[in-house]
């Protein structure tokens, strides 16, 4: 008897560009992997928990490869205003009120939203990263987790972010991955970075940071070292072990060639860039370079939600618009960029990404029974173009069933929403002048 049966489910499959469904298929779930897919009706009934999907499409997890999950707490907050606003006038000085009980529930509150759209991954790079970490053991999500640190915060907050990943590396039966996590080279200087390879190499964990999000930041590390920001890292040492790029907009034609040349993933957030007006497309100059890419939320403060789905349609959009082409960015290469894609750029491509025999059972049920999806001729194509975070049904991670029928399973929703709305009138004050750093470009 297995553990969890699925049955009767289509299920997205994806090979060398190519996405397709295959329809009537049972999925058995043993412990936290697949144990196979098969034919509707083959793998038996004898299971602890049966789950008809007739319908449903079955989809690997998706994967958030870069967010502030606890930034909800500010959603709606910062609107139609520019990216040095946004960060000096606006975010920093928010979340210089956070507490870690308050990053706790906010961690909480975004992982509800993710499960709820069929995310059951996700990078994050935040403060008060051991809530966030607690949340991840509560939820049931799969979390890869860095804590953000400021250079002004000097080494003592970095001996804290390492105690942390001593702590927490490989926790909840290997659910919680840890990585070293500098805010950007523009928040931290050369020697501060050296400090960070330095003990993400003793850790032998990856460095996860911003990196070129705007023109301006790449023109302002050129004026202050000579670098553009990925060279500077390659001096620093921050690309001699894994790193994960958040944005990389403005990459030069050198930089693309470093990165590759590096065990370097980027997370690319479209709606974000398209709000504040920051970055660009260009996906498929990265990939021409074998260079990994995942698709990624960012905040809810500047995306106003952690929709995977969404960010997938915008940057598939946004790849045709900008390129002047219709037919590039096909379905099959979206649809790989947000389950292979994302299982790359974090370094677990022989666990994640696919529905198969041996792979983690991190599962989404996806209903395709609305009128919005409907008539079903491509399936594929609706769910690149169509599908919405509310058409999610069923959610596994490792095998365990987070949300069925709508329901979550883990976290008390409607108790989180309570604890969250208790702290707004606190949360949402802005003291002038204080701010947690300071964006200089």
């Amino acid at each position: 008897m297995v553990d969890v049966l699925i049955r009767h489910c289509d299920v997205l499959r994806m090979e060398g560009g190519r996405a397709w469904v295959e329809t009537d298929q049972d999925i058995a779930v043993e412990g936290a992997r697949i144990q196979a897919v098969a034919a509707g009706g083959s793998l038996g009934a004898a299971a602890g928990e049966v789950i008809e999907a007739r319908g449903m499409l079955a989809i690997p997890g998706l994967i958030n490869t870069h967010a502030h999950v606890p930034m909800v707490l500010f959603r709606g907050l910062v609107e139609d205003v520019s990216v040095e606003s946004w960060f000096n006038d606006y975010v920093w000085p928010l979340e210089s009120n956070l507490t870690a009980e308050d990053v706790y529930w906010g961690a909480l509150l975004g992982m509800a939203e993710m499960i709820e759209s069929g995310v059951t991954c996700v990078a994050d790079h935040y403060f008060f990263m051991d809530e966030v970490a607690r949340a991840a053991v509560e939820s049931g999500m799969r979390a890869h987790l860095a804590w953000a640190v400021f250079e002004h915060q000097g080494e003592a907050q970095l001996e804290r972010t390492a105690a942390f990943i001593r702590e927490w590396q490989g926790a909840a039966d290997g659910r919680i991955v840890t990585w070293m996590g500098p805010h950007s080279p523009y928040t931290c200087g050369p020697d501060f970075l050296r400090l960070c390879a330095r003990r993400a190499a003793e850790l032998g964990v990856g460095v996860h940071l911003h990196v070129s999000e705007t023109q301006a930041q790449v023109d302002l590390c050129l004026r202050q070292y000579g670098l553009t920001p990925p060279a500077l890292l390659a001096e620093t040492g921050i690309l001699d072990g894994r790193a994960l790029f958040a944005h990389c907009c403005y990459p030069t034609d050198a930089d693309l060639e470093l990165m590759a040349a590096h065990r370097v993933g980027v997370g690319r957030a479209p709606k974000t860039y398209m709000k504040l007006s920051s970055g660009t497309a260009n996906v498929r100059r990265l990939l021409a370079h074998g260079i990994p890419v995942g698709l990624a939320t960012d905040g809810a403060t500047s995306s106003n939600s952690l929709d995977v789905l969404e960010q997938m349609r915008l940057l598939t959009l946004l790849e045709k618009y900008m390129g002047g082409d219709s037919t590039a960015f096909p379905v099959g290469q979206a649809l790989g960029l947000a389950f292979e894609g994302g299982a790359r750029v974090l370094g677990q491509e022989q666990d994640l990404g696919a529905l198969q025999a041996g792979k983690l059972a991190d599962i989404a049920l996806v209903r395709q029974d609305a009128v919005h999806v409907w008539p079903r001729y491509d399936p594929a194509a609706n769910l690149v173009y169509s599908s919405r975070a509310s058409d999610v049904d069923t959610v596994l991670c490792s095998g365990k069933v987070l949300m069925r029928g709508r329901e979550l399973r883990t976290i008390d929703k409607a108790r989180v929403m309570r604890e969250v709305a208790e702290r707004l009138g606190r949360l949402n004050q802005r003291v002038p002048g204080n701010r947690i750093a300071t964006y200089p470009v």
